[in-house]
């Protein structure tokens, strides 16, 4: 989509700006065919992600008559009591984890196992009144609208082709940026705004472009470790420099087991019935147990209550304000597994904690968050926060939406500066310069693009040779591009 070397059929087509270098025209020729055939997707992009912006507000009010009670709870029963109502729901259903209520008028989410369980979802919210153990519903975290939105921001519905496409784009969307800049620097928009026509239409564009272009720039650099070929580049390099986020196994996550030959009732913090003193301890992954896999949320003989582990890791958790931070508890998944306490708070990353806590003793065992972060790591926590609106509050929630929205703005007038000036039956590309030289600077300075970002290099090799190949010998093609 370059200066692929096509000679252009005679017709109507707007020569390059009055003074332009050959350089402006091969790098207007990038532009053009970069933003005619990413248009579709940078469109879908900024619809998603403007709506995608109000995720939380939405769920605050779409879902209200099961987050939220009519009365505050006085006396609430233990959370363990308020997981087995929760899985009466779905018998058999494994525990995934449980967010206790934020405040006294706010229900327990138990979050079971589903028929899906991605990135994106992690199965069944099913919410709990704390005060009579009534179920006031549920809700499959894999078909609610924003999961949708979010899938199709990510992927286009179509898996891991759809993660591609949206890269490539995104990649693309870089290369748009800075031919833009350029031209924008160098070529006529500078100029005082003109009243009427595709000039006036040029200018609307270009000044967008610079005024929003930083934000639209960091969105997507701060999207892109999401991504799958360049996420995953980017993951291999913060391995290698060891400038990761901390992971769970690098840290102690085993509980002491009481050497009691089974007979559990000796050790002072692990009580139970007499009639299951020397029962086998199951695993709570053992079929027979109603388990599904590794994490089905059953409590082992002796494990200490639910609300005493959270209580534990409270103190160690004292940057995380219930207004602001969601606490999730994951419970031990076999007879040496611990609690893990999760404190996500939505606006601050560095206020981010995970913690361990003995099942049997209730002893914190580890304790690990921000300070353990690489500065990549850090980095990408930062920008993930601000990417979504989240991290300065409303402010940042306009900052993006109004990128979203000049980036639409972007969009259209591009696409109808170019149906204004397109020749019948043809393309209405630049004119291709003659000079090599200019040609190949910038072609060398492309494939430096290319080199950085994987999927734009491979996709700029295919339609080199698509033009060599193929649309330099069909004549109906040349006549078009």
């Amino acid at each position: 989509m370059t200066s692929v070397g096509v000679r252009p059929e005679s017709g109507p087509v707007t020569p390059a700006p009055k003074g332009a270098s050959r350089r402006y025209r091969v790098v207007w020729r990038w532009h053009f065919y970069a933003g005619l055939f990413v248009a579709p997707i940078l469109v879908v992009l900024a619809v998603t992600g403007s709506i995608y912006l109000f995720k939380e507000p939405f769920e605050e009010w779409r879902y209200q008559d099961v987050r939220t009670l009519a009365a505050p709870v006085t006396a609430a029963r233990p959370l363990a009591e308020q997981i087995a109502a929760a899985q009466r729901t779905h018998p058999g259903a494994g525990v995934l984890s449980v967010i206790p209520p934020s405040a006294p008028d706010r229900t327990t989410r138990v979050i079971l196992m589903g028929t899906e369980s991605g990135p994106f979802a992690q199965g069944i919210s099913v919410y709990v009144d704390p005060g009579s153990l009534r179920v006031l519903g549920e809700i499959d975290d894999s078909a609610t609208f924003m999961r949708v939105v979010r899938t199709v921001h990510g992927e286009l519905l179509a898996g891991k082709a759809g993660d591609r496409i949206v890269e490539t784009a995104a990649c693309w969307a870089l290369i748009l940026a800075a031919t833009g800049a350029y031209m924008w620097w160098r070529g006529p928009a500078r100029r005082r705004a003109p009243r009427r026509g595709r000039p006036r239409l040029r200018r609307v564009h270009a000044l967008t472009g610079v005024g929003a272009g930083a934000v639209v720039v960091f969105l997507i650099i701060s999207g892109l470790p999401w991504s799958g070929v360049w996420g995953d580049a980017f993951q291999r390099l913060q391995d290698t420099t060891g400038s990761t986020s901390p992971s769970a196994d690098a840290f102690p996550h085993t509980s002491t087991v009481p050497a009691l030959s089974g007979d559990l009732s000796a050790e002072p913090d692990a009580k139970v019935p007499w009639a299951a003193e020397l029962l086998p301890v199951p695993s709570s992954g053992d079929p027979g147990h109603g388990a599904h896999g590794p994490a089905a949320g059953v409590l082992q003989p002796g494990a200490i209550p639910v609300e005493r582990a959270l209580s534990s890791a409270r103190p160690v958790l004292r940057d995380c304000r219930p207004a602001d931070c969601e606490v999730k508890v994951l419970l031990p998944k076999d007879k040496e597994g611990v609690y893990t306490v999760v404190a996500a708070p939505r606006a601050d990353p560095s206020a981010s904690r995970t913690v361990h806590v003995d099942q049997y003793s209730g002893q914190v065992l580890v304790s690990f968050g921000w300070q353990e972060y690489g500065l990549l790591a850090k980095a990408v926590e930062q920008g993930i926060a601000l990417h979504e609106g989240r991290r300065y509050g409303v402010v940042n929630l306009l900052v993006m939406l109004g990128a979203c929205l000049a980036l639409l703005t972007l969009v259209v007038t591009g696409v109808w500066m170019w149906w204004k000036r397109r020749p019948d039956g043809r393309a209405g590309a630049p004119a291709r310069t003659g000079d090599r030289r200019t040609t190949w600077g910038v072609a060398a300075i492309m494939a430096v693009l290319g080199v950085l970002f994987p999927l734009a290099g491979l996709t700029m090799v295919a339609v080199l040779l698509l033009d060599r190949l193929v649309i330099r010998r069909v004549p109906a093609l040349r006549r078009i591009f």
